[in-house]
């Protein structure tokens, strides 16, 4: 028998990007190309239902996408045993969204439609969940996800640390003086950090902190990475940032680069310059001075909007796409814009005029096909996708075999 003719593999790339994510992650079993497809950073960016932002309002969630349009659609969280409810808090770590709901957290990765409930102590006060993490230590074989919260108690507050693995719990407390949006940490030195603004990076928390030092007479701070780490269970500054002294009203930014990396964004607050640099090498979760800093970016754009507004302070969220820079912010008046940087010029800016309240939080998010450990989805609607899904490949791949072929023996 003549070997049957294969289809071409762009063409194969192109159907598989129009298949939803919850039937690609049991297409990975079909062949090792295909799961190394998955796992490729170009193939989920350019996926159809890929999207880079989220935003949360009083009243809904959004997911806005940038390639190649901007496009705004409504997320719904729905969680088995919950009703439909708006996350209190939401923050964007190790892949998944940790969703605070009052009492307790939703685990929830939405590309994938699967979502995981945490359920509080019993007699629990009411959690600030902060982030989600893994012990990285090398010598554990298989990532126990953990998530990191605080709550009052007494004058001090307490942090826990929850494991997926056995849905235990864990305290740890630090002395602590002041805690609102931003929180004091720490036993000799004071350390102020907005816990809304994390990144994760193999397992490791961290964020942007500054000394608050009361001998300070200027409103320049130097600013700093802090890190918690799971395996230790601590808090360590752990490098320094390349941005030397900083106004508290400048956007100052961390975010990951290239999943193993970290970028920096700052916008001075008075001549609106925006400067990126990234880390040359791989982030390494123990040895933060070794971290080298490039000047990736410098942008000066006349009349350019503040990315820190004075009502409420929210930093702006971006990423870097190859040379571009997309940033997600509010403006004076609480109304979101994407704007897209690159080559020192504006090339595009896009008020999002379909989120309806005004003053959305928004976070930077990732799509992933990571299964949320102990997540639950509905099977069933999931089985009969999974065979429409392989039905509409096979079907769009016997269409596209007949065009290509069609096209290549008319030449």
């Amino acid at each position: 028998m003549a070997n049957k003719e294969k289809l071409p593999w762009d063409l194969e790339e192109e159907i598989l990007s129009r298949v939803p994510p919850t039937s690609l992650v049991r297409f990975k079993t079909v062949c090792k190309r295909w799961n190394s497809l998955f796992d490729n950073n170009a193939f989920i960016n350019n996926h159809k239902m890929t999207f880079q932002f989220i935003l949360t309002t009083r009243s809904k969630i959004y997911s806005v996408s940038v390639n190649p349009k901007v496009e705004v659609r409504e997320l719904t969280l729905n969680t088995p045993g919950l009703k439909p409810q708006i996350p209190i808090s939401l923050v964007d770590t190790s892949g998944f969204l940790l969703c605070g709901m009052g009492e307790g957290a939703v685990v929830w990765n939405p590309w994938l439609r699967q979502t995981r409930c945490i359920k509080p102590e019993v007699n629990q006060p009411s959690l600030d969940f902060i982030g989600i993490g893994y012990d990285n230590n090398k010598r554990v074989e298989e990532i126990v996800y953990k998530t990191l919260s605080v709550y009052m108690k007494g004058s001090s507050h307490t942090w826990k640390i929850h494991d997926f693995a056995s849905d235990a719990w864990k305290d740890q407390e630090f002395n602590k003086e002041e805690y609102s949006r931003s929180i004091t940490l720490g036993i000799k030195n004071r350390f102020i950090v907005d816990l809304t603004s994390v990144v994760s990076v193999n397992g490791t928390l961290y964020w942007v902190a500054y000394n608050d030092d009361k001998t300070h007479d200027t409103d320049l701070f130097s600013f700093y990475v802090l890190s918690f780490n799971f395996s230790s269970e601590e808090f360590l500054k752990f490098c320094d940032l390349p941005s030397g002294k900083n106004h508290a009203r400048d956007a100052l930014v961390l975010s990951v680069f290239r999943k193993d990396r970290f970028s920096l964004l700052k916008q001075c607050h008075e001549t609106k310059k925006i400067k990126i640099w990234v880390t040359k090498n791989k982030i390494d979760n123990q040895y933060g001075g070794d971290v080298k800093w490039m000047s990736f970016m410098e942008v000066s754009i006349p009349n350019m909007s503040n990315l820190v507004q004075t009502t409420f302070y929210y930093q702006p969220s971006y990423f870097i796409d190859d040379k571009r820079l997309v940033i997600c912010s509010c403006d004076e008046t609480g109304r979101a814009w994407i704007y897209v940087v690159g080559e020192n010029k504006l090339i595009n800016k896009v008020h999002l005029d379909s989120v309806a309240d005004p003053w959305p939080l928004h976070f930077t998010y990732f799509p992933n096909l990571v299964l949320i450990p102990g997540g639950q989805r509905e099977e069933a609607e999931l089985q009969v996708q999974f065979s429409y899904d392989l039905f509409l490949f096979w079907f769009s791949s016997t269409i596209f075999s007949l065009i290509f072929f069609r096209f290549w023996f008319n030449l």
